[in-house]
């Protein structure tokens, strides 16, 4: 990887982080569940699009570290896997269809590992009926982010390839 890459990746990592801070977050209210939308995918979505698998891989493993720390530490791998199937899939698709794919390839590993952290014992030991309501709607909300995200990114990497810039 070339050092200006790197150093995307490095800053869209730091964007990242940034903004899964709660009070960049909209609030969402899904029936008796109360969740909010945060654009940390946004600056993955980029960097993947922009700077290729690699850098989406790096950005999206360190650009996860603050919701990893503070929520649910498999969220670091989820966010590894968007970065890096973002960059796969938009060697071939325009930037909305690459983040969506990347989107549905991660889904699963978020299902599952959610899944077992709300219903292990040594995790939150919740009921399964209960863990899978908060599933559907976490996957809900994060397919609503994935949406908005991908949108963003495609209008985003619109003007920076019209701009001229390269990596």
């Amino acid at each position: 990887m070339k050092a200006k890459n790197i150093a995307f990746a490095a800053l869209m990592a730091a964007l990242a982080n940034v903004m899964s801070f709660p009070p960049l977050a909209i609030p969402l209210q899904l029936g008796v569940f109360t969740s909010s939308i945060h654009f940390f995918q946004l600056a993955i979505f980029i960097c993947g699009v922009i700077a290729g698998p690699w850098a989406g891989l790096l950005s999206g493993t360190v650009g996860s570290l603050y919701m990893g720390i503070t929520r649910i530490p498999f969220v670091i791998g989820g966010i590894a896997i968007l970065g890096v199937c973002t960059g796969l899939f938009a060697k071939k698709f325009r930037p909305v269809t690459a983040c969506l794919l990347a989107w549905l390839v991660q889904a699963p590993y978020i299902f599952v590992t959610d899944y077992v952290w709300f219903t292990h014992p040594y995790f939150l030991g919740m009921p399964q009926a209960a863990a899978l309501s908060y599933l559907t709607t976490i996957m809900v909300t994060l397919g609503l982010e994935a949406l908005v995200c991908a949108v963003l990114a495609d209008v985003f990497v619109h003007f920076v390839k019209k701009a001229g810039i390269t990596f």
